[in-house]
């Protein structure tokens, strides 16, 4: 699992994510994630576009990392899902609780 974050002009925080998010590869990115919240940026993006497999932990640790925003006061969204990410948020109707964007720029572009 590679972690990538960046800021921009506005603060906004995006943490991209490459690899594999499961059991064995979570740490870094749960890591990367815990921090970001704890820094309170005005948005928090997750850009999903190189995770190439998520199983049930992954997901958990995305619902974690929403619902951890959410009482910090911090905008959630999630960026660019690959196919197989899409496809296990659909199956678990997780799609229903995430904002989802299908770039980046989708993601920091809508208004908080």
């Amino acid at each position: 699992m590679a972690v990538r974050t960046w800021y921009t002009d506005t603060r906004a925080a995006v943490c991209t994510l490459a690899g594999d998010l499961d059991i064995e590869t979570l740490e870094p990115a749960r890591s990367a994630l815990d921090g970001l919240v704890e820094q309170h940026p005005p948005l928090l993006v997750v850009d999903l576009a190189g995770v190439d497999f998520c199983d049930s932990s992954g997901l958990n640790l995305l619902l974690q990392t929403r619902m951890a925003a959410v009482s910090a006061d911090v905008e959630f969204r999630l960026a660019a899902p690959s196919v197989t990410v899409q496809r296990l948020l659909e199956l678990t109707c997780a799609d229903t609780v995430f904002s989802l964007h299908p770039t980046v720029g989708a993601a920091l572009a809508v208004p908080r």
